[in-house]
């Protein structure tokens, strides 16, 4: 919800978090230390999927209770797992 620094001229300085519960919405606060804080923390995850990769996906839709039969099905019957970073002998 909040952040904030709190800077002393002596000693170490804190980062101040205030925040609310996700569950049970109650509200809580907190002080790390500036040199333990990472400032990408409150930041959302960057997806690694790029621009072409995302608008495939979209045109896709979303995946069908029969898609996930198969998937499931063809999991049961393979016998083991391929390894894409492993090259197959020709």
């Amino acid at each position: 919800m909040q952040q904030g620094y709190y800077v002393k001229q002596f000693g170490p300085s804190f980062v101040y978090i205030k925040y609310r519960c996700s569950r049970c919405k109650k509200l809580g606060e907190h002080f790390v230390k500036q040199e333990e804080w990472e400032d990408g923390l409150l930041q959302d995850i960057q997806t690694e999927a790029k621009e072409e990769e995302r608008a495939r996906f979209s045109g896709l839709g979303a995946i069908t209770l029969e898609e996930m039969r198969q998937f499931h099905h063809a999991l049961e019957t393979t016998k083991s797992i391929p390894n894409p970073l492993v090259e197959e002998p020709e």
